[in-house]
């Protein structure tokens, strides 16, 4: 009976979850695996936490310490081990590790302390892991398809273990972060992200693949590297970077259908904005640099319109770089001063751009606007040069940083955004922490604390001297995350297509209205990281009400209660009773007489 028994166990479900299906049935999930590899399999290992009688049943006694731990014991040795470490890299390393062996616990660890995790499991820890990938990969994660492959995608894709895939996340790694070309080491980045994607809003795991396309690289160094993990040669930037691109899309609609989300991540200016345009009216996507960098910066300047007493469309808008991310937040800001009534062109006339040869202007010398920034370049205008010259000219109230240039909001900069307004807006957006514009101390230093700031990175608490009072600000950081779990979840519970900009823009408008009053008077103009999974399910739901309205949802009928519907679709990380149940049958089944 009891070997029966052993063997049906190793015959069932796959991992330890509870699963909320539509028809409200609650399925619970076993481990299919036997002995050792339960504890093999992060997706149900518990480790410590395996009570007595499922070591005994699951052939796993002894293979463990003898004492049982809850989550929460767990959770707390982790962190105290965490803190111990003596730099962000290791814990970075420690983090992944223990994803790699107990993704249960990884995540609700990161739940549980988001604010101190998430700048290691994402920006800015991830841009140094990138750097130096080849050192800290341990294990394998996500799939790699390289140029080589681009006639037999779908066999690759077949290789992941998991079928229903609804969420990919997917770079090439040309541009990462602000760190440029880093070729395979790039696939730190769809990782993080979709491990967000799980912490921030409940996606689950196995619904999500990380996968980085290699085309090669330029970076020399990485190319002499003797432990580079890539493939040995200079980009390919001809046809065939296309033809992997389309063989790439239509391999993924027809292995997890067209509903499943494909996030382009990291590609170079010049790849991000064609492919964009051309697959985001018929698949399922989003780029992640344009629009979801733009959304939480629109989110970030209609709640600093709170501090300042200024509405959108007082301002005047300066952007410092006119890349993907620049060129994303104008798009939807513009977007935005449109649905205030403004028309097109009175939208344009308060945005202008700056890039490394100056201002855009139609008739700069340099002759070389793109596609995508060419509407931001002002007519009759003459070229300049000089940012703290441009600020001044144009009267700038609020400054936007997406160069990946450190140090480019200069002292003379912030003393005349000072001098423009009473309440200056400045975000510098880049990242890592090294490439950021200014640092946080920098501009309450020198606009005297009256500035409203944001960052893309982390920067820690200022006191600076405000009329002869000591005053602290607690800067927001403009953070993508707040933005692209939400979507989504949304996108993936709800299975929208296609993925209007519009939706951006109702995102920003429903994040912003989540900063509350205290937040504004410490500074922040995004709420705390620490509620970040309750602004994702709201942002989530706002997005798929609106998507309903517009019949974007292919799940249908819509969901009478919704929030209700996403909550359901969201992964819980507790531990579960990793055996089934049992129970007796009545006599009578047995042919038993009374």
């Amino acid at each position: 009976m009891k070997r029966q028994l052993l063997y049906q166990i190793g015959k069932l479900a796959k991992q330890t979850s509870i699963r909320w299906m539509s028809s409200d049935v609650l399925v619970k999930e076993i481990p299919k695996v036997h002995g050792i590899d339960v504890m093999r399999d992060p997706s149900t290992n518990k480790g410590t936490a395996f009570s007595l009688r499922e070591r005994q049943l699951l052939g796993i006694h002894g293979l463990l310490p003898p004492a049982v731990l809850t989550m929460e014991q767990q959770i707390e040795k982790m962190m105290d081990n965490l803190v111990k470490l003596s730099g962000d890299l290791e814990r970075y390393s420690f983090l992944t590790a223990l994803q790699d062996r107990n993704e249960r616990l990884f995540y609700k660890l990161i739940i549980e302390n988001v604010e101190y995790c998430m700048p290691l499991i994402y920006t800015p820890t991830v841009g140094l892991a990138c750097q130096l990938y080849g050192i800290v990969l341990r294990r394998p994660r996500g799939l790699y398809i390289t140029i080589h492959d681009r006639h037999h995608i779908m066999s690759i894709l077949q290789n992941w273990p998991e079928n229903d895939v609804r969420a990919i996340v997917v770079t090439d790694g040309e541009r990462i972060l602000g760190l440029g070309d880093l070729g395979a080491y790039g696939m730190g980045i769809p990782i993080g992200k979709l491990s967000l994607y799980t912490a921030l809003a409940g996606v689950h795991p196995k619904h999500c693949l990380p996968i980085l396309l290699d085309v090669g690289t330029n970076n020399m160094a990485l190319l002499n590297e003797p432990i580079y993990t890539g493939i040995r040669h200079k980009r390919i930037q001809d046809e065939r970077y296309d033809e992997l691109i389309e063989n790439f899309m239509h391999a993924v609609v027809k292995k997890y259908g067209r509903d499943c989300l494909v996030q382009f991540e990291d590609f170079g200016n010049h790849n991000a904005f064609r492919l964009w345009h051309r697959y985001r009216d018929d698949y399922c996507t989003f780029n992640d640099d344009i629009q979801g960098t733009a959304a939480v910066a629109v989110a970030g300047l209609l709640a600093a319109g709170r501090l300042t007493e200024r509405t959108l469309e007082d301002n005047v808008f300066l952007f410092v770089g006119a890349g993907e991310a620049a060129t994303g937040i104008a798009e939807l800001l513009k977007t935005s001063l449109e649905c205030l009534g403004l028309s097109e062109e009175e939208a344009l006339k308060r945005i202008y751009m700056f890039d490394k040869d100056g201002l855009l202007v139609e008739n700069r010398p340099e002759e070389n606007l793109t596609e995508h920034n060419k509407k931001f370049a002002h007519k009759n205008m003459e070229p300049m040069r000089d940012l703290a010259e441009i600020v001044k000219k144009h009267k700038a109230t609020a400054i936007i940083g997406a160069s990946g240039q450190s140090g480019l909001f200069s002292r003379a900069v912030l003393e005349q955004m000072a001098k423009n307004c009473a309440r200056p807006i400045i975000f510098a957006l880049s990242n890592p922490t090294s490439k950021s514009e200014c640092t946080a101390e920098e501009a309450y230093t020198v606009t005297e604390g009256r500035c409203v700031f944001a960052s893309g990175s982390p920067f820690a608490p200022v006191t600076v001297d405000v009329g002869g009072v000591k005053k602290t600000f607690q800067p927001g950081q403009c953070n993508n995350s707040y933005i692209f779990p939400g979507i989504g979840l949304a996108i993936t519970a709800c299975r929208i297509r296609p993925v209007q900009n519009q939706l951006f823009v109702y995102a920003a408008q429903c994040l912003s209205e989540q900063v509350s009053e205290a937040d504004l008077q410490a500074g922040r103009v995004f709420p705390p990281l620490n509620t970040i999974r309750q602004v994702s399910l709201k942002i989530a739901e706002h997005v798929a009400e609106h998507a309903y309205e517009a019949n974007l949802c292919k799940f249908q009928p819509k969901p009478k209660d919704l929030t209700w519907h996403l909550m359901h679709n969201m992964y819980n990380p507790d531990y579960f009773q990793s055996l089934p149940d049992t129970y007796e049958w009545p006599p009578e089944a047995h042919g038993a007489t009374s």
